[in-house]
């Protein structure tokens, strides 16, 4: 039996990210940092308030980690690919960082440059806030279109063109000083399984990988992309696993032979998060973290103890923690820099400029990103009278990410994070150019049941004259109920007044419904700036020129 030192505990505890609750440094945080010696943090949404105060929650860490004889200052990661995904990004409820367009907007826009301009700028705002790690670029092929957790988190359905998005997004926050984490190693994009709540099997062969979902890793990895995260996902014709139940970030196949020594990967390994039901539900999170180590992962989210046990047992070898640790401290020495840079003061001039421009930058992106799917659309800026905006009443599609009281929740249904963007933002931008405009949620009810029946009775209402109706929806596809909602609700629409569909998230709403043939126009996401741009669109004040990046004729119901 092993015997571990102190300095053996310091080297465990640089292989380890934890999160805490709080706006301040938790006591709970402190006793991971000062008595089992985690070495990386990961902020979530609930410890943003602004950038000031992230800026004194980090310098406060780091701090703490230095007075608690640390030798190197921490990475401090965050979940920021811009779009739905954004823990940095401004909300309703406090002003944080920029609000940039996520993955699939951005390759709407069908350019690089766009992508990496966005991706720069955002990782100039975490920089000056004391952050150094993002959880992005997603690298998944999105070749299933019933995909409930990555979807428009992806680039597209194109293995080449995720490969260049992914490449150019990876570069803009290198860039910057912040480092980049490609993610969901081998590919979390051909399932429609959420790796939150199960485990997804992927049955495909290697060769099946390296032809589709491996190409863009592979063009991150030749890109010298600083971290690549591992997902949970099952690949039984990869691993030869007899239980077909082993996760790919807790497979040595996966994470060392095909990733190290197969294509080449000489950077940083980190897991997904191993709360995730896909390991949690057959492994406690802590044995998953010994697994996660001994396949070769360079750091996880896990728990200590259990590490500490396997070493002292000889069943997870120290010196190859050590050789590991070696890069990790390369990580560290490029991105996190010394304790002189990550203790000064917050450079306000610098941040209030950034505000400014990136702004703008934020705005011309969203312009450039909003696509129409069936057209042409009418010309609401043209036409008289009121108009009335339709959204679904919320719904929890995947509670790991929503649900319907707008808040972000774990399989066991506690509160994990905060939920931003709504349609309150999408409806106030309508009725700003359009007086007298009226908004209603609508529900799975007919709209003569619906709680909001005065709908029906205003679309009769002859002296209101509404000049249109923008029927906005959210993954159609798979909530079916909208547009059933829609066929219901033709009867009562004048024959005068237009109809818009605004496809709010995934561009794959009307693919079984080719019955409706209204105009319908995609914003990728339903953050408050791309409802926005999809309501200068609407009113003509800009044109729709993004690009559809996925397939939507041949994805079929």
């Amino acid at each position: 039996m092993v015997l571990l030192s102190e300095a053996d505990k310091r080297e465990i505890g640089q292989h380890f990210v934890f999160g805490f609750h709080g706006h301040e440094i938790s006591e709970d945080a402190k006793t991971l940092i000062r008595d089992y010696h985690v070495g990386n943090i990961i902020l979530m949404k609930r410890n943003v308030q602004s950038v000031k105060q992230v800026h004194g929650l980090v310098r406060s860490l780091q701090q703490f980690a230095k007075d608690c004889g640390h030798t190197r200052p921490f990475m401090i990661g965050i979940d920021q690919e811009n779009g739905l995904v954004s823990a940095f990004s401004s909300t309703s409820r406090y002003t944080a960082g920029t609000q940039f367009p996520g993955a699939m907007a951005l390759a709407a826009t069908g350019s690089t440059e766009i992508a990496k301009a966005c991706s720069t700028a955002s990782a100039r705002e975490m920089k000056l806030a004391g952050i150094n790690w993002a959880y992005s670029p997603v690298a998944d092929v999105n070749s299933n279109h019933r995909n409930p957790v990555i979807g428009v988190r992806s680039f597209g359905d194109d293995p080449l063109d995720v490969a260049k998005y992914a490449v150019a997004v990876s570069k803009g926050l290198t860039d910057a000083g912040i480092a980049p984490s490609a993610k969901h190693f081998p590919g979390h994009g051909d399932t429609h399984v959420d790796s939150h709540l199960a485990l997804p099997v992927i049955n495909k062969t290697e060769t099946q990988l390296f032809e589709t979902d491996l190409v863009p890793f592979r063009a991150l990895v030749e890109a010298e992309v600083a971290t690549i995260m591992t997902g949970h996902m099952a690949l039984p014709l990869v691993t030869k696993d007899d239980d077909r139940q082993t996760p790919s970030s807790c497979s040595r196949m996966i994470t060392t032979d095909l990733l190290r020594y197969q294509m080449g990967f000489e950077g940083v390994i980190v897991t997904d998060c191993l709360e995730m039901d896909a390991v949690a539900a057959k492994h406690t999170s802590q044995k998953g973290a010994v697994l996660c180590l001994l396949a070769g992962a360079d750091i996880q989210k896990g728990a200590l103890e259990e590490t500490h046990k396997a070493v002292e047992d000889g069943n997870l070898l120290l010196q190859k923690l050590k050789e590991s640790g070696k890069r990790i401290e390369g990580l560290k020495n490029k991105f996190a820099g010394t304790w002189d840079t990550v203790l000064t003061d917050l450079d306000e001039t610098t941040l209030a400029e950034l505000v400014v421009k990136n702004k703008n930058l934020s705005i011309s992106s969203y312009a450039a990103s909003t696509a129409l799917i069936r057209g042409p659309l009418p010309d609401l800026g043209k036409l008289p009278g009121p108009v009335l905006v339709l959204t679904p009443q919320m719904e929890s599609l995947n509670k790991a990410v929503d649900d319907a009281a707008g808040e972000l929740r774990s399989s066991s249904d506690q509160v994990k994070n905060t939920a931003g963007p709504h349609y309150l933002a999408f409806a106030a931008s309508v009725s700003a150019r359009r007086s007298g405009s009226q908004h209603f949620a609508y529900s799975r009810l007919s709209p003569d049941d619906d709680a909001s029946s005065e709908l029906s009775s205003t679309l009769r209402n002859q002296e209101m004259h509404p000049a249109g109706i923008i029927f906005v929806t959210r993954n159609a596809d798979r909530s079916t109920w909208q547009l059933e909602y829609l066929r219901k609700l033709k009867r009562h629409i004048p024959n005068r007044t237009a109809v818009i569909i605004l496809a709010s998230c995934a561009p794959y709403d009307l693919i079984a419904a080719l019955d409706i043939e209204y105009p319908c126009l995609v914003s990728f996401e339903y953050t408050p700036a791309a409802l926005e741009a999809a309501s200068a669109v609407i009113f003509g004040e800009n044109v729709a020129n993004g690009r559809v990046p996925v397939n939507i004729e041949d994805a079929g119901p």
